[in-house]
Formats: C-alpha cells, sequence, structure tokens
C-alpha cells in the first residue's frame, strides 16, 4: 500500500481508503446499499487493516452512526495505526440536517462515543449549505474541537465538486471530498483538482467505482435489493452507466470483476491532486481486491488518455428528459 498526503492537515493516509457507507447497513426508505451482515463487515474492516488501508471514511449518518460503531469495534487497540474520518450535518437520513453550532458538537460527541475514541483525524461537514460555511458561529466551534483535542482536522464533503471547490475558494476548507471516477470528471472540469493543487487541500474522491458500475459486473438483468437506493434510480441512467463501464473497461482490455474494479481505482491514482479514494468495501474479498490496486500503480498515462478521450465522445450522465 501506498500513502499520500492529505494536504495541509499533517495527515499521513492510504491512498486506497475504506468507503464505510455500505457497511452501516439498510436505513429508512432507499438511502442505503440494503441489509449487510455484521460479522463479515468486521471481517472486511478488519482485512483493509492487514492490507495497509488507514484511511476510514465514515459518517453519522450511515447506518444512522451503525458504520461508527462497527469501525470503532474493529480498530479497538490499533487506534494510533489509522486515520479515522467522520462527517457532521446528518445524524440520520430521516431527519433535517443540523449545522448549528451546537448542533456539530453534539454530533462530534455522539461519534466519539460510538468509534469508542476521543479523538477523530478529521470532521468532514456533511454537504453543508453554503450559509453554513459562511457563518463565523460554526468556524469558531470547529477551532474549539480541535483546541480540545476532539478532532485533529476539518473539511468538507461536499454535495458534488462544485459544491467542494466552492467550500475551497470560500471557507478556505483544508480538505474536501466529492465524486470521481471514469464516468464523472467533474472534479476535472470545474476546476476542483487545479485548485486543490494549488491550495495544497486534501482531495478525497469518492464512488471511483461509479456505485459499482465500473467492476463491469452490473448487468442489465440486475435488480438491487430492497433498500438499495440505486433502485430507484432512473432506468436510463442505469443502462447508459451499464453500457459505459462495458466501453471503458474493454478500451482497457479489463475483465470485469476484480480486474474492472482495480482499473477503475488505478485511474483515480493517475491524478497527484486526489490524497485518497474510498470505495465502498463490504467484503474481506473486496478489502483484498481494492488494496491490490495500490502495488498495481496507478494507470499508464495513454489508458488514462484513452478514458478522457472516450468522456469527450459520449455523455454520462442523461438529462432529465431521457430520464423520463
Amino acid at each position: 500500500m501506498n500513502y499520500r498526503r492529505l494536504g495541509k492537515t499533517g495527515l499521513v493516509v492510504s491512498e486506497i481508503g475504506f468507503g464505510a457507507w455500505g457497511i452501516g447497513g439498510r436505513t429508512a426508505a432507499e438511502t442505503s446499499y440494503g441489509d449487510t451482515d455484521d460479522a463479515t463487515s468486521l471481517a472486511a474492516l478488519r482485512r483493509a487493516l492487514e492490507r495497509g488501508i488507514t484511511f476510514f471514511d465514515t459518517s453519522a449518518a450511515y447506518g444512522d452512526g451503525h458504520s461508527e460503531e462497527l469501525i470503532g469495534q474493529a480498530v479497538k487497540g490499533k487506534r494510533g495505526q489509522v486515520v479515522i474520518a467522520t462527517k457532521a450535518g446528518y445524524d440520520s437520513w430521516e431527519r433535517p440536517p443540523d449545522f448549528s453550532p451546537a448542533g456539530i458538537v453534539a454530533s462530534t460527541e455522539r461519534s466519539l462515543r460510538r468509534l469508542g475514541t476521543d479523538y477523530v483525524d478529521l470532521l468532514q461537514l456533511h454537504n453543508p449549505p453554503a450559509a453554513a460555511l459562511a457563518a463565523t458561529e460554526v468556524r469558531e466551534a470547529i477551532q474549539r474541537l480541535i483546541d480540545r483535542g476532539k478532532i485533529r482536522a476539518w473539511g468538507v464533503s461536499g454535495k458534488g465538486p462544485q459544491e467542494a471547490l466552492e467550500a475551497v475558494r470560500s471557507a478556505g476548507a483544508p480538505v474536501v471530498q466529492a465524486n470521481f471516477n471514469m464516468m464523472d470528471l467533474r472534479a476535472i472540469d470545474c476546476g476542483l483538482m487545479a485548485e486543490a493543487i494549488r491550495a495544497d487541500t486534501g482531495f478525497i474522491a469518492r464512488t471511483p467505482l461509479c456505485f459499482g458500475f465500473l467492476s463491469g459486473t452490473i448487468h442489465h438483468a440486475t435488480r438491487f435489493a430492497a433498500g438499495d437506493h440505486r433502485a430507484r434510480w432512473p432506468r436510463a441512467q442505469i443502462v447508459n452507466w451499464i453500457e459505459g463501464a462495458g466501453e471503458l473497461l474493454s478500451a482497457l482490455s479489463a475483465a470485469p470483476g476484480r480486474e474492472g474494479a482495480q482499473a477503475a481505482l488505478r485511474f483515480c491514482l493517475a491524478f497527484p491532486a486526489i490524497s485518497s479514494t474510498i470505495p465502498g468495501i463490504l467484503t474481506p474479498e473486496e478489502a483484498d481486491q481494492d488494496a491490490a490496486a495500490s502495488s498495481l500503480g496507478a494507470l499508464p498515462d495513454e489508458a488514462v488518455k484513452a478514458v478522457l478521450a472516450i468522456n469527450r465522445s459520449r455523455r454520462f450522465f442523461v438529462s432529465p428528459a431521457q430520464a423520463g
């Protein structure tokens, strides 16, 4: 496993991280990846540690806090070996967010209890509105958490790349998180990548497998489980990503499954602006597969150029009219 600086925070993270939304388990309506098994989730977390993954990204909202509880169990006795990032603002997808200073502090305290630790390495505001980022009281509350040793650094998990860019420009966020993968280049197109390098901002790239589509294992006949958020997506978008993933993997001569997933991760690793890319990991086998992408190295320049060329020739996001 290779490691990278998380911007100017002083933290060093594994370049392949552990996206922990899925292990939180099923939440209300279609706001998760469906039911999970805690024994399997804990085995995945422990295998990830064995394979050198040290960066774990979670949220109070993932499984209504259950994701944090599992991470706390998995890293018990190994706290100093890992970098834990969690989020405040949303405690549950069923309730409105709370970005008040008191709400952020209270959410952090609850996260610390669930994680079984006395500090969080990175606290991210979870899809915050611009007003929250602009509020002096919010920044003061975050600084107090730092001064009290409750958190080591702060950042913003943006709703999308444009929001993450604004968090860097308007609020000086030292770390941002946003989508980036072979079918979603908005972080390049909007200038986020360039700005992250200019400002020495840590950039956490989420959805590197585009919600699993870039593994090449989602087919036209695939039916998502109860509770899986992908089940409510427009069929036109699902078809577009199935076919788009097939075209990209074919261009890279990557077979569906392990090779496809690793190619998608290695694409992300080709961009120096990225501190860590965080695939969702549900099983020990996925932990093995994803961690191994680091030892394979970034995709060669010619392969990256091929991906960029395909993105110039087709649209990977359907319009509302196409969605029907």
